[in-house]
Order: C-alpha cells, then sequence, then structure tokens
C-alpha cells in the first residue's frame, strides 16, 4: 500500500502518528533506496549497512526536514551522502589502492545477491572508475530516470553542471566499451 506523501508528512509532524508513518516510509521507500545505495557502495553487504544508517538519519533528523521539497528527496539526499561517506571513508580505510576497480565485475558476479550477468558486472565496473559525482549523477538519472531538477535538489548543484557531468560519464563509460570490444 502507497500513501501519497502530503499524508505521509501530514502523519510524521504529528507526534502520535509519527511512529506508524516512520514505518510506511520505511515500507515506501526502502527498496528504491536500497537500490541507490547500492549501486554506489555495490556490495548487499555494505548497503545493507548503510541504509541502516540511513534509515537512523532520517529518523533523527525528522524535525529538520522543511517541507520545502519532497519526502523522496530528501530521503535520496541523506541515502546519496551516506553511501558518499561510506565510501570516502572505506578509500581511507582499504590497503588497496582506491583506485583499483579492476575487481568490481568479479566482485559482483560471486556476490550471491547480484542477478545481473556478466554485461551488467562490466557496466557496474565502468561505473565504479567515475569520480563519485559523476557516477552519482549517472546513477540517478540512468537507473532512477530522475529529471536534472530533482538530482539537482538531490546534490545542491546547478542542471547545468548535473548535465555535463552526466555527458562526462556516459563519455567515460562508452570509452570503458570500446576498449573492451
Amino acid at each position: 500500500m502507497t500513501i501519497d506523501e502530503g499524508q505521509l508528512i501530514a502523519m510524521l509532524s504529528d507526534p502520535s502518528t509519527r511512529r506508524k508513518a516512520f514505518e510506511l516510509v520505511v515500507r515506501q521507500y526502502s527498496e528504491q533506496l536500497y537500490w541507490q545505495v547500492r549501486r554506489i557502495v555495490l556490495t548487499h553487504e555494505d548497503a545493507n549497512d548503510v541504509m541502516q544508517n540511513v534509515m537512523l538519519k532520517a529518523w533523527t533528523n525528522l524535525d529538520n526536514f522543511r517541507k520545502d521539497s519532497k519526502l523522496s528527496t530528501w530521503l535520496y539526499r541523506i541515502a546519496v551522502n551516506e553511501s558518499l561517506d561510506f565510501v570516502r571513508h572505506q578509500k581511507g580505510v582499504n590497503t588497496v589502492s582506491a583506485d583499483d576497480t579492476s575487481g568490481v565485475a568479479n566482485t559482483l558476479i560471486a556476490d550471491r545477491y547480484f542477478d545481473g550477468d556478466e554485461t551488467e558486472a562490466q557496466l557496474q565496473e565502468a561505473i565504479a572508475q567515475l569520480p563519485d559525482v559523476q557516477r552519482t549523477v549517472f546513477n540517478l538519472r540512468y537507473f532512477e530516470e530522475m529529471k536534472y531538477s530533482e538530482i539537482s535538489q538531490i546534490l545542491n548543484t546547478s542542471e547545468g553542471a548535473l548535465k555535463a557531468s552526466y555527458h562526462i560519464a556516459v563519455k567515460k563509460i562508452s570509452e570503458f566499451f570500446k576498449q573492451r570490444d
């Protein structure tokens, strides 16, 4: 059962219905947020960890939701920021070079939760080689089919910069596949 965002926001604003409303938020948005997080952090286990942080941050910051954007946009912003923070932290912790993405396809294929084929794994490998912002813009635009105006709210940047980032990302991914042929 999907509930209108306006109703959810009203329920979240009322202390007597806040907990129930947040349960509905979790049910309604978890899957799409999970896949956005998963495209950034790549593994199921990491995505689950990040999702726990996303939902915890959303719950503890409900009073900071200004209602000047959609609830889904606010949740995506939290999810993207948490995902990027996780990736940055992992780059600092790993002893392997942060730029070494050559194993992404093999890691994904070996992941029991990955249900794509080899081409999908290679696409994810190409995406993993993109800088964080280009990767995020590409994922939101290509996989989530978001409008640039929505992505602009999530990433707090201009639509022109997003269009440029997406164009460059597509070009780099195309080059990746051309080199594989």
